[in-house]
């Protein structure tokens, strides 16, 4: 675990929420901002190991999404070190518009141009009647790299959701959307961003080691 940063800089642990029902359909339904479901069971597992691993990390704040299964993740990071978990609106997952609630199946079948245009160029079509990358990007790049300009000199949390947070390391990494959607964020993976002189840096991508061993010590 790294030590507590310097003071000029903030590391930040980003992390996806745990597993909800909807992301362990196979295929899984799409889930925007307007599904707003609890974790299972699994994915109640997958946050306590989270917060378990991360109470080695000198952690000062913990923020949130407002969505549920990210309130929930969120808490279990912030319980080993006594921290009440901060909304942060700007990180709330996409709006899918008419996708929402329905798996890829369905909507490669019942969309198939706005599905083909979506796989192709998502930096100018997005989810119908919902968002596009930049949209989301914008508003969550800019709280993101606000908390982390609050914060030098400390270690924080972010829980936040698969899109928001491909869209922001796409963004870090220099790459175009259509490559970003590739980058793996399995739920409760954890990514290790460094800012420093309004640099960020990525540090760690898509971690999930922590979810791997406590798995096969229950086998």
């Amino acid at each position: 675990m790294p030590p507590c940063p310097a003071p000029d800089t903030c590391l930040l642990y980003l992390i996806r929420h745990g597993a909800t029902a909807n992301n362990l359909e196979k295929p899984p339904r799409v889930q925007g901002q307007a599904s707003d479901p609890p974790l299972t069971p699994l994915g109640t597992q997958q946050a306590k190991e989270t917060g378990k691993f991360l109470r080695r990390a000198a952690l000062s704040s913990v923020y949130s999404s407002p969505l549920l299964r990210a309130v929930q993740t969120a808490e279990a990071v912030a319980a080993p070190h006594a921290l009440a978990v901060q909304i942060c609106p700007d990180v709330i997952e996409v709006d899918t518009g008419k996708w929402d609630g329905l798996n890829w199946d369905e909507i490669q079948r019942d969309f198939p141009e706005a599905y083909h245009s979506f796989m192709q160029t998502p930096e100018t079509h997005g989810y119908p009647s919902g968002e596009i990358m930049s949209d989301v990007l914008a508003r969550s790049s800019a709280a993101i790299e606000k908390l982390m300009s609050e914060n030098l000199g400390h270690s924080i949390a972010m829980v936040a959701h698969n899109v928001v947070i491909k869209c922001y390391l796409g963004h870090v990494l220099g790459l175009p959307s259509v490559k970003a959607r590739s980058l793996s964020q399995k739920n409760c993976a954890i990514n290790l961003l460094r800012s420093r002189r309004d640099k960020v840096k990525l540090i760690t991508l898509g971690a999930v080691f922590h979810l791997d061993e406590a798995a096969e010590k229950r086998g």
